[in-house]
């Protein structure tokens, strides 16, 4: 279905379109989540993942609504894609990025720790976060870990902090070139 350009104008930046009973909504990735809109490319386990990994690389990623964010732009053309796997040159379809690293993930935590990611303790996920950005762990098969932790974190700061509240909450003043017609 095509959403109308009226509909992602007034959105703003991080204002996503999404098509719910039919009806184009308008929303943040926060109020997306909060909703519990469903996803239309990841699974309930690899959204659980990312959220999960989401959470460890920058705390408030979660509520923040990044798994609603990346799902969202997996499903927009390469070209349009706010993801920075775009402009890392990850080779489209970005999904197979995503699932490769989320997989490789779970089976990493899994074989060291397991368990899958997600069901983790918060000291083990740091410990095993801290130790994929520096190089892969036994066990990791996809993108190499330093790189898919730089990205996932990316995504991550931007859902949280790129938003005239994420401005306000690191204290600089919000200066776009073109004011959104929200605060998104």
């Amino acid at each position: 279905m095509m959403v109308d350009r009226r509909v992602v104008l007034q959105g703003g930046a991080l204002g996503l379109a999404f098509v719910v009973g039919g009806r184009e909504m308008v929303l943040s990735p926060r109020k997306a989540r909060a909703q519990d809109i469903p996803l239309s490319t990841l699974t309930p386990a690899e959204r659980e993942t990312l959220e999960s990994f989401g959470d460890v690389l920058l705390p408030g990623a979660r509520e923040a609504g990044i798994a609603h964010f990346v799902d969202h732009q997996l499903g927009v053309s390469p070209g349009e894609a706010l993801l920075l796997a775009r402009l890392v040159n990850v080779a489209p379809p970005f999904v197979n990025f995503y699932r490769a690293g989320l997989k490789a993930l779970d089976e990493a935590a899994t074989k060291s720790h397991g368990a899958p990611f997600a069901r983790l303790s918060e000291d083990t996920k740091i410990a095993f976060v801290d130790q994929i950005r520096q190089r892969p762990p036994d066990g990791w098969v996809g993108p190499p870990s330093p790189f898919f932790y730089y990205v996932v974190r990316n995504d991550a700061v931007d859902v949280v902090y790129g938003t005239v509240e994420g401005f306000e909450k690191l204290g600089i003043p919000y200066m776009p070139h073109i004011p959104p017609s929200a605060k998104w």
